[in-house]
């Protein structure tokens, strides 16, 4: 087990184990793109993570687990994070876990693997990972999916705008801001968000209202600042969305996740 902070220099490409764990309280922390050659899972008790790799943005809300195959390229924002765990599995175990990248509801079970082999020496013996790492695998593999992700456009009329979406103050247009912002038919627009992203822009919008919704949550802003900052006419246009999307309130939403 690593416990690093944000200024140590640590390699899990070195480490040869069937199971690499990772500890740490890293507060605020840009990864940067990178890519490892071992599949990982990320995880944290509070704070949240922004997850970003091509074609895809997803948000990891606390108490949640994400699952990055190997070799996919992506970059880790984290705010207010702490209790953060990390694994990582040697490439021999590929066959056996998923290559699809995935944001994952996690039960108590799964969380006390997690919390228990992060802390694994990195000289284990193999024998002595086994019947939790078997374990570990049947629970990844049963874990429901949240859906908390926002798939991204690739046309090239929307690349300019699309540099945006990340920005702190980006606010996602309506259709018609949108088609005049490009220069698009507001047809096209939902023709080309409907194939590349799999719905159209206004589900697209709503997707993007609800990641950036969690987000500011796990940053505990306040939810008449939140409904101001993601475009809702009140608070309680607000509040009904959410529950709508989630079945609970914000501020349930938020309690639930630091309590599960």
């Amino acid at each position: 087990m690593a416990f690093i902070s944000k200024a140590s220099d640590f390699n899990v490409d070195e480490h040869s184990a069937l199971v690499v764990g990772v500890a740490s309280i890293l507060g605020d922390h840009d990864s940067g793109r990178h890519t490892h050659t071992k599949d990982q899972l990320l995880f944290s008790q509070h704070g949240c993570m922004v997850i970003t790799m091509a074609g895809m943005k997803c948000v990891l809300p606390p108490m949640r687990a994400a699952w990055i195959p190997a070799g996919i390229e992506h970059s880790a924002q984290m705010t207010n994070v702490n209790h953060y765990r990390s694994l990582f599995f040697n490439e021999s175990l590929q066959s056996r876990l998923s290559r699809e990248m995935r944001i994952l509801d996690v039960n108590p079970l799964f969380i006390a693997l997690i919390e228990r082999m992060a802390m694994w020496s990195f000289d284990k013996p193999e024998d002595e990972m086994i019947n939790s790492l078997n374990l570990f695998i049947e629970e990844l593999n049963a874990a429901k999916d949240t859906h908390l992700n926002l798939p991204l456009p690739y046309d090239y009329r929307l690349k300019d705008w699309l540099l945006k979406v990340n920005n702190d103050d980006f606010l996602a247009p309506t259709l018609t801001q949108l088609s005049t912002e490009v220069g698009a038919s507001a047809k096209t627009i939902t023709r080309i968000f409907t194939k590349e992203t799999g719905m159209p822009y206004q589900s697209w919008r709503q997707q993007w209202r609800l990641l950036g919704a969690i987000e500011l949550l796990s940053k505990q802003l306040r939810v008449t600042e939140i409904a101001y900052r993601l475009g809702f006419s009140s608070d309680s246009a607000f509040i009904s969305f959410f529950r709508q999307k989630t079945g609970f309130t914000p501020l349930h939403f938020i309690a639930k996740s630091t309590k599960d």
